[in-house]
């Protein structure tokens, strides 16, 4: 595959770009201190800003590194930030990777992720070179699994015991969608 890193990309209602320092009190609010949204994360509810703090500067250290992926999603007309989207795996053998996404529990159903999730997996089939894109969440957390049919991912399956999140250890459904499927 060829990377080219985490670059700033634009859809209809989202600009989607890295995250700055500055953005730590809107993640800290919108999202990452939002137990609904951790809920079935493998990364602890933030009890301070200090904690997004921590997880920025993970991804500015990172960021020149041009197989990292992670971006802050800002809706264009407001400029808020309402989650992030990223990478989570990069799987070189099989130019597999897997999509990851948080989005504030105000902003669900409105189809935000769906369209940064399109938005990234064009980008990573036609200039990265992926032959495959592939998300999982907890069996018990199906808006997720819609998400991902509204991608055009297809059901596989489910992986028992394969995951722990904030909810212990936990049997996931994967989803995932091929270039030629495209």
């Amino acid at each position: 595959m060829k990377h080219i890193g985490t670059t700033t990309l634009e859809t209809e209602r989202l600009i989607l770009r890295r995250f700055t320092i500055e953005d730590a009190e809107s993640m800290f609010n919108n999202w990452a201190s939002d137990e609904e949204v951790t809920k079935f994360l493998t990364w602890p509810t933030h009890k301070s800003i200090e904690d997004s703090k921590w997880f920025i500067n993970m991804c500015l250290d990172n960021y020149n590194d041009l197989s990292f992926y992670n971006w802050a999603i800002e809706l264009k007309d407001t400029h808020e930030l309402i989650g992030n989207i990223s990478i989570v795996e990069v799987l070189e053998d099989t130019n597999s990777m897997e999509l990851g996404w948080d989005i504030g529990s105000k902003y669900w159903g409105n189809g935000y992720a769906p369209e940064a999730g399109n938005k990234i997996i064009d980008i990573m089939f036609n200039e990265v070179g992926a032959e495959c894109i592939f998300a999982r969440h907890d069996v018990n957390n199906s808006k997720s699994g819609r998400a991902m049919q509204k991608l055009g991912m297809k059901f596989e399956g489910i992986i028992r015991h394969c995951n722990k999140n904030n909810q212990g250890i936990v049997d996931c459904a994967r989803y995932s969608v091929l270039r030629t499927e495209r």
